[in-house]
């Protein structure tokens, strides 16, 4: 069953236009790699489906209803739960305080976020800002999870990040699809790892969507052409 149908969107920036047709759709259960190299627009349509950048033309629709026509805070009642690039936890927050923070009702409470990142729960008491970059990484995507999402969006979610650390956030990830089944849209530069999460890909290049499909799809030829491994 569809999720998240993203139709012929385009965007702007005031008057420059950052977006001129992008469209992908993920569906119930599904992980979709949002892929590209840098600046090609893909953080950008992360703002528009999350209702932080106005839609210009085209149709985004999640769970059914037109988010096109939603204020921010509504789109994220629907169920989006965004992890943004540069994670932006509340660094004179405690992890505990920026968990509640977040926090409506359903699977995912605290408990269940300490159980996928133990860090968290050794660090409960600590301020945000103390954190490791990895940890405060971990941080952004529990607080994601206490919103109870039906889609998940993690924009850059392990760049930056120590090889060891990169792999306890991979490893989460994956226990996110295999576990609870929850829909997933992710933006990573790790191809490899990639293809042992996603179940689809999409491309976009100069704000467009170029190439979609099913990641075991996604060839040498293609990623030479659109995103140069």
């Amino acid at each position: 069953m569809m999720l998240l149908s993203v139709e012929n969107v385009a965007a702007s920036y005031g008057a420059s236009q950052a977006l001129f047709d992008v469209s992908f759709q993920i569906d119930e259960g599904q992980v979709l790699a949002l892929m590209g190299r840098n600046g090609m627009g893909k953080t950008t349509t992360v703002k528009t489906i999350c209702r932080l950048l106005p839609v210009t033309s085209g149709k985004i629709q999640f769970a059914g209803q037109d988010l096109a026509r939603l204020p921010a805070h509504k789109a994220a009642q629907l169920g989006l739960g965004l992890v943004p690039e540069g994670r932006r936890c509340f660094t004179n927050l405690t992890v505990t305080e920026n968990l509640t923070a977040a926090a409506r009702p359903g699977h995912w409470d605290q408990g269940k976020v300490n159980a996928l990142f133990p860090r968290l729960a050794e660090r409960c008491d600590q301020s945000a800002g103390s954190l490791s970059g990895g940890e405060q990484q971990m941080l952004a995507i529990g607080r994601a999870l206490m919103t109870n999402p039906r889609l998940l969006i993690l924009d850059e979610a392990t760049e930056g990040l120590a090889p060891l650390v990169r792999q306890e956030i991979w490893a989460a990830i994956a226990s996110l699809k295999q576990e609870t089944g929850m829909a997933i849209l992710v933006i990573d530069k790790s191809l490899k790892e990639l293809r042992q999460i996603a179940d689809n890909a999409a491309i976009i290049q100069r704000g467009e969507t170029v190439w979609s499909g099913s990641i075991n799809d996604l060839n040498t030829d293609i990623t030479h052409r659109y995103i140069g491994v």
